[in-house]
């Protein structure tokens, strides 16, 4: 076994805030993004997108899948400057692969930690017998936590649910926690749940309680409709979780990162909607849809007058170009 690297978790000064890892939005272009609106101090990790070591481990596959792990030199300075670490999220369901492909991670890339998603709730891929599939097979879930430890000297930690069905969350915890993961991330909705319902933070105090009767200093942090920093600060007060993972909040504000800022004015959401699109257009062209962008234009033109006219125009952009020459048409004034 390799020496483990120091845990960045338990180093970072509370409560930790995160950006959760998303499929098809969390890749380096909006990463950056993020950071680039966030306030030194307020954001502490974000993830990759969803990374199946399958489909990396497999040659033919393994050029596409590793599209994921692509960090942009310039979200390497972000990075740097805002103190920020970069974890891996990775899925399966076979330990040796889990095992190699995190020596192949940890060898070819330069990321803070790995993270195992244990939470993804997508019928398709449960039906492999991964992610939260794994809430129901804690034999193979400590076995993969245990050869991916083995591939990296990087922390490993794990992202899960409370349950399947229903929370299980004092057995299904108990479980994970005797593999030591570096860190444990708690979504409170089962996995039939989806993302329908409220999330249970009683769930999560669960959780943290559990870790403190064994008396471990694993981080455990809460994640589900925290919708403004303020949220997530009573959350960590009313939990005792140490830290805060951010999924769909970021959709409904963006700028989550920079609390107390005020409103972005009308033309300053359309600035950072233009970053965003030279920097994906820098990035993928060729290689990902152009219309990808378009999930992302709603988050920053709304809360101003004539909003919902300008995303359904932008709604009918069939390339970057058009973008550009909208905004070049049409200038969003600072007050409408």
């Amino acid at each position: 076994m390799q020496q483990v690297a120091e845990n960045f978790w338990t180093r970072i000064e509370g409560p930790i805030f995160c950006l959760a890892p998303m499929e098809d939005v969390t890749d380096t272009v909006f990463r950056e993004v993020v950071m680039k609106m966030a306030d030194p101090g307020k954001l502490h990790v974000i993830f990759t997108e969803f990374t199946s070591v399958e489909g990396l481990n497999h040659p033919a596959g393994r050029e596409r899948v590793s599209e994921r792990l692509i960090v942009n030199e310039s979200e390497r300075e972000l990075l740097r400057k805002l103190n920020i670490k970069l974890v891996a999220q990775v899925w399966g369901k076979t330990p040796e692969i889990y095992h190699d492909m995190a020596q192949f991670i940890t060898r070819h890339y330069d990321f803070d930690g790995l993270d195992i998603n244990m939470g993804c709730p997508v019928k398709k891929i449960v039906k492999q017998g991964a992610c939260s599939a794994l809430i129901d097979q804690p034999d193979l879930a400590k076995e993969i936590v245990l050869a991916t430890k083995e591939g990296t000297h990087l922390p490993v930690s794990v992202k899960t649910r409370t349950g399947i069905r229903q929370h299980e969350t004092e057995r299904w915890i108990n479980q994970l926690l005797d593999t030591h993961p570096a860190a444990l991330t708690l979504h409170g909705r089962t996995q039939n749940q989806q993302s329908d319902g409220r999330a249970d933070w009683n769930e999560i105090a669960k959780a943290v309680r559990i870790r403190n009767e064994r008396e471990t200093d694993i981080p455990v942090l809460g994640n589900g409709d925290v919708f403004s920093w303020k949220e997530g600060i009573d959350r960590v007060a009313q939990t005792g979780v140490d830290g805060v993972m951010i999924g769909r909040g970021i959709f409904h504000d963006p700028w989550f990162f920079q609390p107390g800022r005020t409103s972005p004015t009308p033309a300053g959401r359309a600035d950072m909607l233009l970053y965003h699109t030279r920097l994906f257009e820098q990035t993928w062209s060729g290689k990902k849809n152009f219309n990808i962008l378009k999930r992302f234009y709603k988050i920053y033109l709304n809360q101003f007058t004539n909003a919902a006219h300008i995303r359904a125009a932008l709604m009918e952009t069939k390339n970057y170009d058009e973008v550009y020459r909208y905004f070049e048409e049409h200038p969003v004034a600072e007050a409408l």
